[in-house]
């Protein structure tokens, strides 16, 4: 007879994901991992005196999301500090700068931090401003930012942390240290925006301790369980957070499943810590070396091989070609699976052509990031090399009508971008990730669906997918995690409505109602 189960979920809308039609009214869970997958009165069976039992009242049950390309110490400081993502005008991004100053002020700073750019306590920080929110093309500037605080130093960084906007005394703080090709002047002044290794300037100033970086995962965790999110792929360089990581997880305190990415200036020292690619445990794993190749569109330094529509530029290698066939062959050689961020089809055709020169680049699970302007050529190029598309769904809000991408690219391009759907067709394997731009699948998830152009869209079923078996599949974790199946990992999600049923426009709006992660409740909606 079998064992009773620790815990059972039932009267639920199971979709396993493990097939388009996988469904089921239960689950059943022992020692972490799901025993069985069934009808409510199968899985009934299952029950003994000490099983937990959750009814969920018809929700939808879903493996959990796992966030292919994450900032995690990103979201965290959009927690701590400022958070300017979805203020509607820069006089409200203002203003809650103005707030932060405020507050931090009464607090007598925000951190003990000292970046040797001024004491980080002293700095007014704000993450995450979109100026296209705002029905405009010129980013925050010196002026703007004087305006929060002329005796402290205040920075601005833009959603896609290739750009940032300091005032005066930031400037002062740091502009010595800056290369002067990545300060932007106007009549020979800073206009205060600064981009590329000018904001890793400004970065490593801002630098936290490992106790600030500790409060800043803790936080970015917390904030991950209440949008269902079980893994994470974080993207990591000069930073307390792998060790971190370690000590949460030593502590039966991380409830989070974390693959990390190391970057190319970490590659010596985890050879020399012995790792590869997949080397961990349960919850913390080793994944991929990481480069860039190229900068943001955003930011106007994605490298394209026809001209930005707005600056006639057409972008800037961070990383060139040459160069990163180098790191490629190098991590390769180390037992590493490679990632690089490439974003414009020039960067994109680039990483492809290094990553066809290695032994088996399909076998290696290779991956492009982002890849947001592709051509057709680049598409089949794609599927030939058998890289992973990690991509970020959430991008598509930028391809509405009269949005950044319109102003940057134009209106045929903007079209092409982010082709979803042709990838997925062309049996590209697909990983959906945030890059925090928000964090929230399902906010991802809405604008894969909704996408403007055809070749853009997918089905909420694909969606879900890439969300979840995709993303695992990038993390070498299909086996895993990634579907509801026995065998797997209990890492799972009940949602409030169903996202095939509510308006596709909605789905960002769904709920979540509770998140499991190794068979434990880590987030439960109170009402």
């Amino acid at each position: 007879m079998a064992a009773p189960a620790d815990l059972i979920l039932t009267n639920a809308e199971v979709h396993t994901l493990a097939d388009p039609d996988g469904t089921a009214e239960a689950v059943a869970v022992r020692d972490g991992r799901i025993v069985r997958v069934d009808s409510a009165y199968e899985v009934a069976f299952l029950e003994g005196v000490g099983t937990e039992v959750i009814d969920c009242g018809g929700r939808v049950l879903l493996p959990g999301f796992v966030d292919a390309h994450t900032h995690m110490d990103a979201v965290g400081r959009r927690l701590v500090h400022a958070d300017l993502s979805g203020a509607e005008s820069r006089g409200a991004a203002l203003d809650r700068l103005r707030a932060s100053a405020a507050e931090t002020d009464a607090e007598g700073g925000a951190d003990d931090t000292d970046g040797d750019g001024g004491t980080a306590a002293e700095w007014v920080r704000g993450y995450g401003y979109d100026e296209s929110e705002w029905g405009e093309t010129a980013y925050l500037t010196r002026e703007d930012l004087d305006a929060v605080s002329t005796d402290r130093p205040v920075v601005a960084f833009r959603e896609d942390l290739h750009s940032a906007s300091l005032n005066a005394a930031g400037l002062d703080a740091l502009l010595d240290r800056m290369d002067e090709a990545t300060v932007r002047r106007e009549d020979g002044r800073p206009t205060g925006v600064v981009v590329e290794g000018a904001v890793g300037v400004v970065q490593s100033a801002l630098a936290e301790d490992r106790a600030a970086t500790r409060d800043l995962l803790e936080a970015a965790r917390d904030r991950a369980h209440e949008l269902g999110v079980t893994g994470v792929h974080d993207m990591v360089r000069s930073s307390h957070a792998p060790r971190v990581y370690r000590e949460l997880h030593g502590e039966d305190a991380l409830d989070l499943r974390v693959r990390l990415n190391y970057w190319t200036d970490h590659l010596d020292a985890v050879e020399e810590a012995g790792l590869v690619s997949n080397a961990g445990g349960e919850f913390v794993r080793a994944g991929a070396i990481k480069s860039f190749t190229d900068g943001s569109i955003g930011s106007g330094t994605a490298k394209l091989s026809e001209p930005f529509a707005d600056s006639g530029g057409r972008g800037t290698w961070v990383v060139p070609p040459a160069e990163l066939r180098e790191w490629v062959e190098r991590a390769e050689d180390a037992g590493f699976q490679f990632t690089a961020h490439a974003i414009g089809d020039e960067a994109v055709r680039e990483t492809l052509d290094a990553y066809a020169d290695c032994e088996d680049p399909a076998a290696a699970r290779h991956r492009v990031e982002h890849a947001e302007v592709l051509t057709e050529e680049l598409i089949e190029r794609f599927a030939e090399v058998g890289a992973v598309a990690s991509v970020q769904p959430n991008f598509h809000k930028w391809a509405r009508e009269g949005g950044l991408y319109e102003t940057r690219l134009g209106v045929e391009r903007t079209r092409e971008s982010n082709p979803l759907g042709s990838l997925l067709e062309a049996g590209v394997p697909l990983a959906f990730g945030s890059d925090t731009m928000p964090l929230g699948p399902l906010f991802g998830i809405q604008q894969a669906v909704t996408a403007p152009a055809p070749e853009q869209r997918v089905g909420v079923t694909e969606a879900l997918r890439a969300y979840t078996r995709g993303a695992a599949y990038a993390g070498f974790d299909e086996d895993r995690m990634g579907t509801v199946e026995r065998g797997k990992l209990a890492d799972l999600v009940v949602l409030e409505d169903s996202p095939w049923d509510v308006d596709p426009e909605r789905i960002a709006e769904i709920d979540v109602a509770t998140t499991i992660v190794d068979g434990e409740v880590v987030y439960r909606r109170e009402d």
